[in-house]
């Protein structure tokens, strides 16, 4: 499933606009260990904001922009989140960016007792990462990363 992009923000590391301090939002302590040793390379300090936002339905774009885009106007300025998915082939994309509430219903055994009846358990998990300049509509960009082929 492709990503569609809005057009290119400037680049956090070019030399109009220098990012020196963003707000990551998650109470992950994973995400935050890995967010903050990669921003920590580019001489950006990382603050905690652990927010609760809304679990909005749409595509794993739409949710990912709305959520930044709800947490940029709680901090105010420059905001990363992150988004993760599911994807199961034989279940057309489901749960999708609701693999959280599937999980927290199911758990892992539901999830595996949904699969038992299909051919094709193969999976992917998505991370989409979006950041916002600030509170403005036009400062957002994501990008998406599906690394994590499960196929069975």
């Amino acid at each position: 499933m492709p990503l569609l992009l809005p057009p290119p923000s400037p680049s956090i590391a070019s030399n109009k606009l220098k990012l020196s301090t963003l707000t990551f939002v998650t109470s992950n302590a994973d995400k935050i260990r890995e967010v903050t040793s990669i921003c920590k390379d580019y001489g950006i300090t990382v603050n905690i904001r652990s927010i609760d936002l809304p679990e909005l339905q749409g595509s794993i774009e739409e949710v990912a922009r709305e959520k930044c885009r709800q947490a940029a106007l709680a901090v105010n300025g420059p905001v990363l989140i992150e988004d993760s998915a599911v994807i199961f082939n034989a279940l057309n994309g489901l749960p999708g960016p609701y693999i959280k509430w599937f999980y927290h219903s199911l758990g892992l055994s539901g999830l595996n007792r949904i699969l038992a009846g299909h051919e094709d358990k193969s999976a992917a998990a998505v991370c989409t990462f979006a950041f916002s300049w600030g509170p403005r509509p036009d400062q957002e960009d994501s990008d998406s990363n599906s690394n994590n082929d499960t196929s069975s």
